[in-house]
């Protein structure tokens, strides 16, 4: 039995690839590492992983299409020691967020065991186009912008 698809009326056309991005989101739930998303200026963002224990060289991030992939995986550093207790999270992990867009990663950094990654959303263009209207005996009309009508 397949469920019913969010976006399987007529009215969304071309929306398949959303419906396929938002499946990747809620498959990829895990509460670890926790992290935070502020705004940091009117178009900018900041995506703060908490990685403690985690150096620059075990942690990778890539952009694959429009999704922003955070990956981080430890080497195992035993050297003979014995933990009477582990209670510092020392697993692998992946985190995926989806991007706008247009949404550019401007660079990321760790510091004190937190990795930031800012994020750049571009001014949106204000796009504006007249769609040429041809009558059934060869008259041609534009739909002006202004009111609609042509006149």
């Amino acid at each position: 039995m397949s469920r019913p698809s969010l976006f399987g009326s007529p009215l969304f056309l071309g929306f398949d690839h959303l419906e396929q991005m938002l499946d990747r989101v809620a498959k990829s739930a895990d509460g670890y590492p926790p992290y935070n998303i502020e705004q940091i200026g009117e178009n900018r963002l900041r995506i703060t992983l908490a990685v403690a224990g985690f150096a620059m060289e075990d942690l990778q991030i890539t952009q694959e299409d429009n999704q922003l992939v955070i990956r981080g995986r430890q080497k195992e550093d035993v050297d003979g020691r014995i933990f009477l207790h582990r209670g510092i999270a020392a697993r692998q992990f992946q985190r995926a967020f989806v991007l706008a867009e247009g949404i550019e990663v401007e660079g990321a950094w760790l510091d004190n065991g937190l990795l930031h990654v800012d994020l750049r959303r571009p001014q949106p263009e204000v796009r504006v186009k007249t769609i040429e209207i041809h009558g059934g005996n060869g008259a041609r009309t534009v739909l002006g912008a202004r009111n609609g009508t042509g006149r």
